[in-house]
């Protein structure tokens, strides 16, 4: 009976070391019953395994709408880390149709003591051996090749740490992402590439009045720069400081919505205006 014991004693040890190392609580674990059904593969593009990221909502039992998988890239704030899947889970089954898929995005530690999560091509520490634009445009690639993806429903979504970096990815002059939600980041223009690339692009920018780590003022900054350079742009505050506060998944819902009316939007004028420049026979 106490041999029995030990080895239950010692079976929760384990299990305990295990759950620590990955980042999480029994409790945590217990909670993430409501997640359960999400399907998750991890997966590496290019074959390269820095560019780790997890495929969230593809299965073998979904397939794929007329025009293609939405397709959001997160680039989790904080670490970057792995340990944000279960949020990210979370945004896919509650803020997302189910003609979405999700690419969680794992940032690399290129040294000990890095002081950027997301390093960009403007903004590098040693080490690096790609950017995050980079590593955004090889996982989309990576997805294309294996569903049928809406090139024009493919979105971005930072907060924090990762911030600057969506704002990077989207002023890139060749990009596969149309749209960005930005949520509770600094707006640092003088580390980005030329602002005249934001023309056409869809930035949803999210924000807090009470946010003391990131200045509510720099979210309106990047609103109103944007908008001049002819982005497309919406801006909403919620209460509550820095973080995802309040009704989060139902917000990003709306976000991701608003980005949808937008991209269809520019998509329609762009046609518009290719119809008036073609020559009449």
């Amino acid at each position: 009976m106490m041999v029995r014991r030990n080895c239950l004693c010692l079976l929760v040890l384990l299990t305990c070391i295990g759950l620590w190392l990955a980042g999480k609580t029994i409790a945590q674990v217990a909670q993430d019953d409501d997640i359960a059904d999400v399907p998750s593969e991890l997966a590496f593009a290019e074959c390269d395994k820095h560019k780790r990221y997890y495929l969230i909502g593809a299965g073998e039992q979904i397939s794929a709408p007329k025009e293609g998988f939405g397709l959001v890239i997160v680039l989790p704030g904080g670490d970057g880390g792995a340990r944000f899947a279960s949020f990210v889970k979370r945004i896919y089954k509650y803020s997302l149709s189910k003609e979405y898929l999700v690419a969680q995005l794992v940032a690399v530690k290129w040294m000990p003591r890095q002081k950027v999560v997301w390093p960009t091509e403007k903004v590098k520490v040693d080490n690096q051996e790609f950017s995050t634009e980079e590593f955004v445009e090889a996982v989309v690639e990576d997805i294309k090749a294996k569903y049928k993806i809406n090139e024009q429903r493919i979105f971005a979504l930072s907060w924090d740490s990762s911030g600057p970096a969506g704002y990077a990815v989207s002023l890139q002059k060749e990009k596969s992402v149309t749209g960005s939600y930005i949520a509770m980041s600094e707006f640092k223009p003088e580390e980005l590439e030329p602002l005249e690339q934001a023309a056409g692009h869809c930035y949803f920018i999210d924000h807090s009045p009470d946010d003391k780590v990131s200045p509510f003022e720099k979210a309106k900054q990047a609103f109103r720069t944007l908008r001049e350079y002819g982005a497309q742009t919406e801006m909403v505050a919620y209460k509550g400081g820095h973080g995802w506060k309040g009704a989060v998944y139902i917000r990003i819902g709306k976000g991701i919505r608003w980005l949808e009316f937008a991209t269809d939007k520019q998509s329609q004028e762009k046609k518009s205006v290719q119809t008036q420049q073609k020559p009449s026979n």
